[in-house]
C-alpha cells in the first residue's frame, strides 16, 4: 500500500508538469481549524494546515497537503497525528469567477502516536479571491483514520475537520509583449511596449473607433482609421482638428487645411466660379468673374470707361456721334458708404466736388445716378437705402449751387448689381456705392 501511495504521488507530479496551466499554476495555503472525532470517545482537537498545489487544468488541482492534530491535555484522548494527503481538487467554476467553490479526496499517510498507515479524506469547501493572486478559503470534510492501539482496546477514530485559511497563488507568466496579461489569455499578443492595455491585453480604445488610443489623435472622439482617429464632419479627407472650413459641401475639392480649391486666388473657390481663370489682383463678382460696372462686356480691369456702358472694340468706351460725347474728364470715380449708412464721407466729398466743377464748367452736361448696396439685409430693405444713398448724393450736389434738372435719372437697384463679392469685406465695401455716367450733349 505504501508503495502504491509512493507511484501515484509520483504520476501526480509528473503529469502536474507537463499540464496545461493556468498564470498562476502554483498556491502554497495556510490554514487553521478544528477537528474531532466521530467515534464514541468524541476527542476535539486543533488543527493547522498547510498545502501546496498544483494547476492542471480549468477544472483539476492537485494538492500536497498535510494537517496536523494536537489535542487538549485535559481531554480524554490525548492523541497527537500527522497527516500528509495527496489529494485532487475539483473546481465547480473558472478562474474568472472570484468565488470558486470545489470537492476535493485523496489518500493520505497518518501517523496517530505511535501507529502509522494509510488512509484518505474528502470534502468540499470554497475559496474567495481578493485580489488576483490571494484567496481566503474554507473547507469541511472527513478524515478516514486506521486502527491503532489504545490502553485495552484497538480503535479506528474516524475525524471531521473544519478549516479557514489564505490561499497565495504565484508562479512565473510568460508575457511576450510585457503588457501585464499572459500569452494564454493575450488576444493582442504583439502589443508595443509601454503601452496601456485592456483585460484581454489589446491596446485601450477609448472613443471605440477601432483605433487604439496610442495612435488615435483624437482618443475621446470617434473617428476614421484613415484620419488617424479623427472626425471629419464635412467628409473632405482633412480631419476636424485641422479643417480651417469645416463646413465644406460635398464634392468640393479642397486644400490641405480643408478650404475650398481656389485656383486664381480671387476669393471664389473652384466649385463655384465661373471664371476661374481670371487674373492675379483683379476684382470679381460673386461668380468669380471680373467687375464689369457699366455693364458693357468689358470687365473694369481691361475697360478704359469702367463706368460708361461702351463696345468691346472701343476698350469699353462709347463711341463718340453727335449727339453724345464722353471725354476722360468726364469720368467720376463712385462714392462708397459705410455699412448700413447714407451719409458721405469726408474721404468721398472730393469726388463730388470734381463733378460739381465739371457741370458747373458744361452747361451742356448732365450726370445720371446709380445707387448700390451690399448683400446684407432684405431685397426691399436695400432698395430703400440705395435710394437713401443717391439722396444724400443729390443733396450734396445741389447744395453746391448745381441744379436738379442736371441730374437727368436717378436709379437705386439695391444690390442687384454688386461690383465685387459680397463674402468678402473688402468686397462688400465695394458694393456700397453710387455710381456717375456724366452726359454731354450738343
Amino acid at each position: 500500500m505504501r508503495k502504491l501511495l509512493l507511484l501515484s504521488l509520483i504520476l501526480a507530479f509528473t503529469a502536474s508538469l507537463n499540464a496545461q496551466t493556468s498564470d498562476k499554476k502554483w498556491g502554497l495555503g495556510l490554514g487553521v481549524g478544528a477537528y474531532g472525532t466521530i467515534t464514541d470517545n468524541g476527542g476535539v482537537g486543533f488543527m493547522p494546515e498547510l498545502y501546496l498545489s498544483r494547476y492542471l487544468s480549468p477544472r483539476l488541482d492537485v494538492m500536497l497537503k498535510t494537517d496536523m492534530g494536537l489535542f487538549r491535555s485535559d481531554l480524554l484522548s490525548k492523541l497527537d497525528l500527522v497527516n500528509p494527503f495527496l489529494n485532487l481538487r475539483f473546481k465547480f467554476s473558472d478562474e474568472t469567477k472570484n468565488f470558486r467553490p470545489y470537492l476535493f479526496a485523496g489518500p493520505g499517510l497518518l501517523w496517530d502516536n505511535q501507529e502509522k498507515g494509510v488512509n484518505f479524506d474528502a470534502g468540499l469547501g470554497a475559496k474567495y479571491y481578493f485580489s488576483q493572486s490571494a484567496a481566503l478559503y474554507f473547507e469541511a470534510g472527513y478524515i478516514h483514520s486506521i486502527k491503532v492501539q489504545r490502553p485495552g482496546r484497538e480503535v479506528n477514530d474516524k475525524f471531521a475537520k473544519a478549516t479557514i485559511g489564505l490561499e497565495f497563488d504565484f508562479g512565473k507568466t510568460k508575457d511576450s509583449d510585457m503588457d501585464g496579461v499572459s500569452d494564454k489569455k493575450d488576444k493582442c499578443p504583439n502589443t508595443p511596449a509601454g503601452v496601456a492595455v485592456d483585460e484581454d491585453g489589446c491596446p485601450l480604445d477609448s472613443d471605440g473607433d477601432g483605433v487604439a488610443d496610442y495612435i488615435d489623435d483624437c482618443p475621446t472622439v470617434p473617428g476614421l482609421a484613415s484620419l488617424k482617429g479623427c472626425p471629419d464632419a464635412d467628409g473632405d479627407g482633412v480631419a476636424d482638428k485641422d479643417d480651417k472650413c469645416p463646413d465644406t459641401p460635398k464634392g468640393v475639392k479642397v486644400d490641405a487645411f480643408g478650404c475650398p480649391l481656389d485656383s486664381d486666388k480671387d476669393g471664389v473657390h473652384d466649385g463655384i466660379d465661373k471664371c476661374p481663370d481670371t487674373p492675379a489682383g483683379v476684382v470679381v463678382d460673386k461668380d468669380g468673374c471680373p467687375i464689369d460696372t457699366d455693364g458693357d462686356g468689358t470687365p473694369d480691369y481691361l475697360d478704359k470707361c469702367p463706368t460708361v456702358p461702351g463696345p468691346k472694340e472701343n476698350n469699353g468706351c462709347p463711341v463718340v456721334d453727335e449727339a453724345t460725347e464722353v471725354a476722360p474728364e468726364m469720368l467720376i470715380e463712385p462714392v462708397y458708404f459705410d455699412y448700413d449708412k447714407s451719409n458721405i464721407l469726408q474721404v468721398e466729398k472730393a469726388k463730388i466736388e470734381k463733378l460739381v466743377n465739371l457741370l458747373k464748367s458744361n452747361d451742356n452736361y448732365s450726370v445720371d445716378l446709380t445707387g448700390n448696396t451690399d448683400s446684407k439685409g432684405t431685397d426691399e430693405y436695400n432698395m430703400k437705402l440705395s435710394e437713401r444713398r443717391i439722396n444724400s448724393v443729390i443733396k450734396s450736389i445741389t447744395s453746391s449751387g448745381v441744379k436738379a434738372v442736371r441730374i437727368s435719372k436717378q436709379k437705386p437697384l439695391g444690390e442687384s448689381q454688386p461690383a465685387a463679392t459680397n463674402d468678402t469685406e473688402e468686397g462688400r465695401a465695394l458694393n456700397r456705392r453710387v455710381t456717375f455716367e456724366v452726359i454731354k450733349t450738343n
